[in-house]
């Protein structure tokens, strides 16, 4: 398989994403259309290759489980192709002159699956949850730097932030800030694990997260127009040549994702059109530099010299990625800093492992999650490789829900999975600041962490850039984790899906503008 060329993934990118466009500071809802071209009704039956565990909107932690809440729940603000931020249930939205304060005006007339109203006490309540670290919601630290959140009328909400923040309507489209029932808050959050009160364009049917979820239309959706599908199946298919096949057959209709062996035998079969977008999902090597030997940024950048990029894109990507630079921030965000690919020097590996201390080498265990299966991958071939330099690693593969239960966050040594995020500040704020949701490395270097939240304050994309290139160029000095291949997305849906495209987020599908064709099976 022939690889893509950094030349390649550039031109795609610049085309897939509309040359990355700033984002815009005020927000209003377009009409909606007065008719659409998409037929409506019929049954979409989309494949996942993991169970879809978590329901609870503000809890949810991969791809499957964001589908699902997707579906179900609405947000503010929600992202659309090129990674533009749109209007969700919001209508409008205007910032004050300093960005601290925010106002949005939600649509009129919301309701709940329930049939309940959905207001700004709604918002109000939600946010409040997702603030509070008792509620363990990813979305604390991802929904930008919010002081309070107040209701001045039925459909007004006010943020008011700690600092000014341009990027807060890109940050209220994140994964887990769906709004939910402020009655549901009061009295019972934790049952949104077991059921769900959204105003998605779907309403949950039925839940079995290892095999199957049932979704159909939500009447009283605030767009009349959509969905246009009657209903959405999830269903689990944890062999990917399964998967494959099933699609093949017909028994499915879309393949949220896929890997590159079984993409290339669906990019030769009848009747599947396969799908492909450059991105900034990543996976790397979290080292815990809190704890010894990685407490040592010399361990750490050994490890980093110790690994030809080319040829990971190859081994592990399958040859449809790009190599990464030990920074999270790919050619597909604004605010990439291009430098030199770090190259292999093995020689100067050994000599910095030497100078920390071990000079015949250091004993190690990685961990990988079977789930992807390309974790595994990646911890062979960075055990290969780095064998050369003195690094004897054994590679421990566990189940997913183990690795979750009991290394995620927690490990000093595995392999990390993530989608790209909207922005550099999201993904930095997520993964490396010391405040991060999901802090992996425990790095925690106030230089970096002042830089960040510097950049936030700014609208100047010349003032951004330049303390985005400094963040950058210090985690690529300090390797608080090895990032060495982005992936492009591959996917594949059968040629009668339509309005289905593959977002480079990773994390947002949009099927309430999926339709149906003619040709598609008729289902009950």
């Amino acid at each position: 398989m022939s690889s893509v060329t950094r030349r390649l993934f550039l031109a795609g990118t610049a085309a897939g994403l509309g040359a990355l466009p700033a984002f815009s500071l005020t927000g209003v809802a377009p009409a909606f259309a007065q008719q659409s071209a998409a037929r409506r009704g019929g049954v979409l039956r989309i494949s996942v290759d993991q169970a879809a565990s978590v329901i609870h909107p503000l809890r949810t932690r991969v791809n499957p489980e964001y589908l699902v809440a997707e579906l179900l729940y609405s947000g503010l603000t929600r992202l659309a192709a090129g990674m533009k931020v749109e209007p969700d249930l919001a209508l409008s939205w205007t910032p004050d002159q300093t960005l601290t304060e925010w106002t949005f005006v939600l649509r009129p007339g919301l309701t709940f699956h329930d049939g309940s109203p959905c207001t700004a006490a709604d918002v109000v309540a939600t946010f409040t949850a997702i603030l509070d670290p008792k509620t363990a919601s990813p979305g604390r630290t991802n929904v930008g730097p919010i002081k309070e959140v107040t209701a001045k009328d039925e459909r007004t909400v006010l943020f008011r932030l700690t600092s000014p923040y341009a990027d807060l309507p890109v940050a209220l489209a994140y994964t887990n800030a769906r709004i939910v029932p402020a009655k549901v808050i009061e009295t019972d959050l934790d049952s949104l694990s077991r059921s769900a009160v959204g105003t998605g364009p779907f309403k949950l049917v039925s839940f079995e997260p290892d095999r199957k979820i049932v979704v159909e239309r939500n009447p009283a959706y605030y767009d009349p127009a959509r969905p246009y599908l009657d209903r959405v199946e999830v269903l689990v298919y944890p062999d990917r040549t399964a998967e494959a096949s099933a699609l093949i057959s017909g028994d499915i209709d879309l393949m949220l994702g896929t890997a590159p062996g079984e993409y290339q035998r669906l990019e030769k079969a009848s009747g599947v059109k396969a799908l492909r977008v450059p991105s900034g999902q990543f996976l790397n090597v979290n080292m815990g530099c809190d704890q010894k030997p990685f407490s040592d940024p010399r361990v750490r950048k050994a490890l980093a010299l110790s690994v030809d990029r080319e040829a990971m894109v190859g081994f592990v990507a399958g040859g449809y990625g790009t190599p990464g630079n030990d920074t999270p921030i790919s050619p597909a965000y604004r605010f990439h800093r291009e430098q030199p690919l770090r190259k292999a020097d093995l020689a100067q590996a050994k000599k910095l492992l030497a100078e920390a201390g071990y000079p015949n080498g250091v004993d190690l265990t990685m961990i990988a999650s079977d789930k992807p299966g390309t974790r595994t991958e990646l911890a062979v071939a960075i055990r290969e490789m780095a064998k050369p330099a003195g690094f004897r690693i054994q590679v421990q593969t566990m189940p997913h829900a183990t690795y979750l239960d009991q290394v995620w966050k927690k490990g000093n040594f595995y392999v990390g999975f993530y989608n790209m995020q909207a922005t550099a500040d999201a993904v930095f704020s997520l993964l490396y600041t010391s405040d991060a949701a999901w802090n992996e490395t425990r790095w925690n270097n106030k230089d970096f962490d002042a830089l960040v939240a510097e950049a936030r304050t700014k609208t100047d994309e010349t003032e951004r850039a330049a303390l985005y290139t400094k963040a950058q160029q210090l985690m690529h000095d300090e390797v608080p984790s090895v990032i060495p291949v982005f992936f492009d997305l591959l996917a594949a849906r059968r040629d009668y899906v339509e309005g289905y495209d593959l977002h480079p987020r990773g994390s947002v599908f949009r099927l309430d503008f999926v339709s149906l064709g003619a040709a598609a099976p008729k289902r009950g």
